[in-house]
């Protein structure tokens, strides 16, 4: 059976998030932080071996102080990202550990997650080595160069939302990240193992799944956590799966 670590992206710096106490996956969604949500997900499967959370050099302190009991209960690897999300990830990566071949990737500002969606783009990750979740573009796009007036329609159509997770095999993560081209910033590390020429999988996710950015997206996640599947499976059950005690 494949062995999954879990790598949860909290390093970057919320600026359109605007609270001047909490980074949004630190901040409460119904009285818990959201970065909990998917870390608890996570953990609740035993074919996840490890879960990493990467902050920033800034959040050490605060997020030890808020979390670390959490963080010492539940056997999270906390990790020191660096300037870009790339480079988070990188450092995340090499604390992967041996006896995990395969490697997911997850926003920690994504707390509206369902057990099938996890389910079922791992298992395409493990049947094609990458593999992301995506919705498809419904609404009319428009490009502006000066962000006040339109320049041009541009088609929707064959158009994609990446959302997280993402799922890669461990050795081909590696590889893309070895390989990069330096003048290749990436948004997410599928753009990273596309570069390699290796086809990445799209397993449909929803809308639900939304990634807070600001406030406003607190009242929305919050409404998404309530009309979340219920599973159609019988998860793999880990030992910390009763999330009462993180509350």
């Amino acid at each position: 059976m494949a062995k999954f670590s879990v790598i949860i992206a909290a390093a970057g710096k919320s600026t359109r998030f605007r609270d001047p106490h909490y980074k949004k996956p630190f901040a409460l969604l119904n009285q818990k932080a959201i970065w909990l949500y998917s870390a608890e997900k996570f953990l609740s499967r035993s074919d996840v071996a490890q879960v990493i959370v990467v902050i920033s050099s800034d959040d050490r302190e605060d997020f030890m102080s808020r979390f670390g009991a959490n963080v010492a209960v539940m056997g999270i690897d906390v990790v020191i990202g660096g300037a870009e999300r790339f480079n988070s990830i990188e450092r995340g990566l090499a604390k992967v550990a041996d006896a995990c071949d395969h490697v997911v990737i997850h926003d920690g500002a994504r707390p509206c997650l369902a057990d099938e969606w996890i389910e079922e783009v791992m298992a395409a990750g493990v049947q094609s080595r990458a593999a992301i979740l995506a919705t498809p573009v419904t609404s009319t796009i428009k490009k502006s160069t000066d962000g006040k007036f339109v320049g041009t329609t541009v088609s929707r159509e064959h158009l994609w939302f990446a959302q997280t997770p993402q799922v890669f095999a461990k050795d081909l993560l590696l590889e893309a990240f070895a390989k990069r081209d330096a003048n290749l910033v990436p948004t997410d590390e599928a753009q990273l193992v596309e570069s390699l020429g290796h086809p990445v999988r799209m397993v449909l996710g929803s809308p639900l799944n939304v990634k807070i950015t600001t406030k406003a997206d607190l009242s929305f996640a919050s409404a998404c956590l309530k009309s979340l599947p219920t599973p159609k499976f019988d998860a793999p059950i880990h030992p910390f799966s009763d999330d009462s005690m993180w509350r």
